[in-house]
């Protein structure tokens, strides 16, 4: 799974956006989304996932379970 971010709890702080190591987030119509395409939940970067780890509001970065989960290539 990739993560999403809830449009409706974002508060367009952009905290998440400088730690992504993916470049994964970016700002649409004022609020930040997540490309799955890029998103790999940090793994092979850090312990958790850097958008849930310095977003300001609980549970506004969370695993979009309509995506498949990330898959490290061997």
């Amino acid at each position: 799974m990739t993560y999403k971010i809830v449009a409706s709890q974002c508060t367009s702080c952009s905290a998440c956006e400088a730690e992504c190591p993916n470049v994964a987030i970016s700002e649409k119509n004022g609020t930040f989304v997540i490309n799955p395409k890029k998103c790999t939940e940090c793994i092979g970067y850090f312990d958790i996932p850097q958008c849930v780890a310095v977003c300001p509001v609980d549970n506004t970065c969370v695993i979009d379970t309509s995506l498949p989960r990330y898959q490290a290539k061997a």
